[in-house]
C-alpha cells in the first residue's frame, strides 16, 4: 500500500552544489597563493641584484683604498661602458671589476669618478632590472627598468 501523500525531498542535490561552491572558493584561494609566490620570486631576484651591486661597489672602494695614490691621481676613473687599458694595478683592478659586473648583473656597467681636488670617490653600478619594476626609484622603458647604486667616500 502506498501512502496517499508521498513526501518530496526538496534537498536532493544540495550537497553537490555545496561541493561545487567549496571547489570554486578553494580554486580562488589557490590562485591567490600562486600569485603571491610569483611576486615573492620576482622581488627576491631583484633584491639579489641589489645585494650584488652593493657588494661590487664596496669591492671597488676597497681596491681603491688599497691603492690610494693611484686612485687620487685618477687612474681608476672610468665611465659607463668605458674600458681601461694597461698593466698597472689600477687598470687590472678596473678591468676585473668591470668584467665581474658584466658577469653578475644583467646589462651591468660600472662608473668611477675621483675628484682630485677633494679626493672624493664616487663608484656607481647600473643594471637592467626587468623583475622589480618600481617606477618611483628607477628609469623604466617598457618592461625593463634601469637601476643604479652609487656610493661616495673620501679617499
Amino acid at each position: 500500500m502506498r501512502p496517499r501523500f508521498a513526501r518530496v525531498d526538496r534537498s536532493a542535490g544540495f550537497t553537490l552544489i555545496e561541493a561545487l561552491v567549496a571547489l570554486i572558493v578553494l580554486s580562488v584561494g589557490l590562485l591567490g597563493v600562486a600569485g603571491l609566490q610569483l611576486a615573492g620570486l620576482r622581488y627576491t631576484s631583484s633584491a639579489g641584484s641589489r645585494t650584488q651591486a652593493s657588494y661590487l661597489v664596496n669591492d671597488m672602494m676597497d681596491r681603491m683604498r688599497a691603492n690610494v695614490k693611484s686612485a687620487r691621481n685618477g687612474d681608476y676613473n672610468v665611465g659607463y661602458g668605458g674600458v681601461i687599458s694597461g698593466t698597472s694595478v689600477a687598470a687590472t683592478d678596473v678591468t676585473a671589476w668591470l668584467a665581474e659586473i658584466a658577469l653578475v648583473l644583467p646589462a651591468g656597467q660600472g662608473k668611477i669618478v675621483v675628484d682630485s681636488t677633494t679626493n672624493l670617490a664616487s663608484v656607481s653600478v647600473q643594471w637592467i632590472d626587468s623583475r622589480g619594476n618600481d617606477p618611483t626609484e628607477t628609469t623604466c622603458t617598457g618592461a625593463d627598468c634601469t637601476l643604479a647604486f652609487t656610493t661616495t667616500t673620501q679617499l
